[in-house]
């Protein structure tokens, strides 16, 4: 019973990593690029969403709609104005600016007075909340945790699967220039992703938040949730979900039954066997170069 609530834990852990690894898959598929600021997007989402219920008084469920549209208008709106003007630049270059939105999104929450250096509940209708099932002890937290990266995943599914809107990013992700030349708006689409990216962060955001509460250092979770992408596969949105299960169930697991602190490496750990034993991830294109 006990390894059954630890691998619960861990699944909801998991669905955090993965939505979180679904942004960084979706801005690379859009522009080949990596975003390391994923995890202060997710930052800024809980943050939104806590000022819609705290400040203007909005119910939980519009200040969910409203801080997962306000984070992906922004997320359009960072797109153009800020990685737009250096794409095709090296690789290297799109790194460190999306590192530094996420060192500049920190610092601006912190210097916010009164607001960015404390800690903050999250005022959710299912707070502390238990379930007993079979002599399981359940959170609702993690319940919803699990219910929602579900039907996250469903719609995200129907959207890239039936839309035109989906089927024209997914054509973009396999070559840009070729999409482009077949008349597909690829700028547009790369803003588009962006903004799916951050609409999705915030979600983890305010998923995560009624965990471990509301606070400007929240987004260095982004750095366990990277080695879910890679190991899912880098291209594959339904391996970051994958990607994030594994992780969540080795660090749940690794935390009760392996020393103190292997937990914190465990991920990483993973990372660097699957890197061995297949390199391209679990769901990655096997890709190669002829010289």
């Amino acid at each position: 019973m006990q390894f059954l609530q630890l691998v619960i834990t861990g699944v909801a852990q998991g669905c955090i990593y993965g939505l979180i690894a679904l942004g960084f898959v979706l801005v690379y598929k859009a522009t080949e690029t990596v975003s390391f600021a994923q995890g202060e997007l997710m930052m800024l989402g809980a943050f939104f969403g806590l000022a819609a219920m705290t400040l203007l008084g909005l119910p939980f469920w519009l200040s969910v709609l409203a801080a997962v549209a306000g984070m992906a208008l922004f997320g359009i709106v960072l797109e153009a104005l800020v990685i737009r003007p250096i794409l095709g630049q090296p690789a290297f270059s799109i790194v460190m600016l999306t590192i530094g939105i996420g060192y500049v999104a920190r610092g601006l929450v912190t210097m916010l007075p009164g607001i960015g250096t404390e800690t903050h509940t999250l005022p959710v209708p299912y707070k502390d909340q238990v379930w007993n099932a079979g002599g399981l002890v359940l959170a609702v937290e993690q319940m919803v945790v699990i219910a929602a990266t579900a039907v996250l995943c469903v719609l995200l599914f129907a959207v890239f699967r039936y839309s035109k809107v989906g089927i024209a990013m997914q054509a973009a992700s396999q070559n840009q220039l070729a999409a482009y030349y077949m008349g597909i708006p690829v700028k547009r689409l790369n803003g588009l992703a962006w903004g799916l990216a951050s609409g999705v962060a915030a979600v983890a955001g305010l998923l995560l938040a009624p965990i471990t509460f509301v606070h400007a250092n929240m987004g260095f979770i982004g750095l366990k949730a990277f080695p879910a992408a890679v190991v899912g596969g880098f291209g594959s949105l339904p391996g970051a979900i994958v990607g994030g299960l594994v992780i969540g169930l080795v660090e749940s697991l690794a935390g009760f039954y392996l020393p103190e602190g292997f937990k914190d490496v465990a991920p990483y750990v993973v990372v660097l066997v699957m890197l061995w034993v297949m390199p391209n991830g679990l769901f990655g294109e096997k890709l190669r170069k002829k010289v």
